[in-house]
């Protein structure tokens, strides 16, 4: 992916990027999230706990700055997440935030709708 593709991406709407991560993940048989040495990291608001995901490395980069600096990127195989990682979050009461930017969090949806989806 060249950087003007990369760029366009960026600017789409988190209901386009959500739909662009549903087809990556199709394609690519991977997920990826970010971790620390601790395990996956979550977003946490008043409201809910999330782990974010990607549809591919280079968008994880965008967080591994600031207070995610220790952070790095962690690819999950689409067999591993069906069958280990959205039983468990749902199961945790953990939302999934889809293809969230610094500056917009992306779609949050359950693991059981993210499921629904594939």
């Amino acid at each position: 992916m060249n950087a003007d593709q990369h760029q366009a991406i960026l600017a789409m709407s988190a209901d386009k990027r959500c739909d662009y991560f549903l087809s990556q993940i199709e394609q690519q048989q991977q997920v990826w999230t970010i971790v620390d040495d601790q395990g996956v990291m979550l977003l946490v608001s008043d409201d809910e706990d999330c782990i974010p995901v990607w549809p591919a490395e280079e968008f994880v980069r965008e967080w591994i700055n600031g207070d995610w600096a220790q952070c790095e990127a962690h690819c999950i195989s689409m067999g591993e997440w069906q069958q280990k990682w959205l039983p468990g979050l749902e199961e945790d009461e953990i939302e999934v935030a889809v293809f969230p930017l610094p500056h917009d969090g992306g779609l949050v949806m359950s693991p059981w709708e993210l499921n629904q989806d594939k």
